[in-house]
């Protein structure tokens, strides 16, 4: 699995099993310490829609054994969030945008909750729909696009947003995913979100520990945005993982970065309008093990200078790159880190997380198996006190 919530793998060194998932392929070169395989809990089942690529080293093979096995499980900064775990069901009855039985209403409730759907279609919100703290959001077994508005998660913690649709989001600082403030434990896993006024995910005003994993982009312009704006220096505090994502096409931002420390891997961007990967002001952005396709805008990484209110000089961030693929002519456009800037490493705040190679069959995989999924909904099971 690579996560490290209730385990204690503290590896340096590249697992031996790793190379075991790349039978047909030439191995590459010998990796950094920090990189490594799944974990020894790798031997589950994988989920559908991975089952034909299961001689890849891919996470979350287990997450769908059961309905609350995702709790928890997240790889990354947002490894701890737990969602609605230790709460009942709330069952979601209508597509109405508000009233008894409405997304909304579970949301809204103060109490942990495991939010499921018994419809398919589409909720037009006519306002934000804010999010409360300790709430799981699932959408497995049924296909459930949201529009209109979107989702605010506004000083909560605990969050899981799993096998939605987001699109078609109307008006200012409308987002399909806003996370602001002071916001924390948040994990968004295998949603479809395009066509968007604002932003599609924007993490900012102090909300971390946050991951993003396997969704689709596509059709939008400012996908993503990671930290407000300069003179916001409270945001050095955010940290964002996102890995396994498809961004499809979309112009630019993926993300964006001010102050906070981002890790990215095993992503697939491609065809973006203006560049991939922005690093502004005193952020820095671990990239390991990405695909970059460039369509006509060659250069992958963009650095931007800003000034923060609470320094003498404008500075731009730190990109660092290992192990990424860069293809049909896209130019990294990495520059030098200079000695003022500082880098994180993941495996200071995580000791594992799953990462394979930027083949061909990697892109394949993330192509076909990101964004919302066709998958049944898994059974519910007694949660062992804790």
């Amino acid at each position: 699995m690579g996560n490290s919530h209730g385990h204690h793998h503290h590896h340096r060194k590249n697992r031996n099993e790793a190379n075991s998932y790349f039978p047909h392929q030439t191995p590459t070169p010998t990796p950094p310490p920090f990189k490594f395989g799944p974990s020894d809990h790798h031997q589950h089942q994988p989920a559908a829609q991975f089952q034909n690529n299961s001689t890849m080293s891919l996470p979350y093979a287990h997450v769908d054994c059961s309905l609350r096995a995702l709790a928890g499980q997240a790889e990354g900064f947002g490894r701890l969030a737990i969602g609605g775990l230790h709460g009942p069901l709330y069952h979601v009855t209508t597509l109405a945008d508000d009233g008894p039985g409405s997304l909304r209403e579970g949301c809204r409730m103060k109490e942990p909750l495991w939010i499921v759907f018994e419809v398919s279609g589409t909720i037009h919100l006519r306002s934000h729909l804010s999010v409360s703290s300790y709430k799981t959001i699932d959408g497995r077994g049924q296909r459930v696009k949201l529009t209109g508005k979107g989702l605010r998660l506004k000083e909560c913690e605990h969050v899981i947003i799993c096998n939605l649709e987001f699109e078609g989001g109307k008006g200012p600082d409308v987002d399909a995913i806003q996370i602001k403030p002071k916001s924390k434990h948040i994990w968004i896993d295998r949603c479809s979100l395009r066509d968007y006024d604002d932003g599609l995910i924007d993490i900012t005003r102090e909300s971390t520990d946050i991951t993003v994993s396997r969704c689709h982009f596509s059709s939008h312009d400012k996908t993503m945005l990671i930290g407000a704006d300069p003179s916001h220096v409270g945001d050095r505090c955010i940290r964002v993982t996102i890995h396994h994502c498809f961004f499809d096409g979309t112009r630019q931002r993926h993300p964006r970065v001010r102050y906070a420390k981002v890790h990215l891997y095993n992503n697939y961007t491609r065809n973006w309008g203006i560049y991939a990967i922005c690093a502004s002001v005193d952020s820095q952005i671990y990239s390991e093990c990405n695909i970059y396709e460039a369509g006509h805008k060659k250069m992958a990484f963009k650095y931007l200078t800003e000034k923060a209110s609470d320094k003498e000089e404008a500075r731009s961030g730190c990109i660092r790159s290992e192990g990424d693929l860069f293809i049909t002519g896209t130019q990294a456009g990495l520059m030098t880190e200079a000695g003022e800037h500082s880098m994180f490493h993941p495996s200071e705040y995580y000791p594992t997380w799953t990462v394979a190679a930027p083949t061909d069959n990697l892109k394949q995989v993330l192509q076909h198996c990101t964004g919302w999924q066709d998958i049944q909904r898994p059974a519910d099971q007694p949660v062992a006190a804790q």
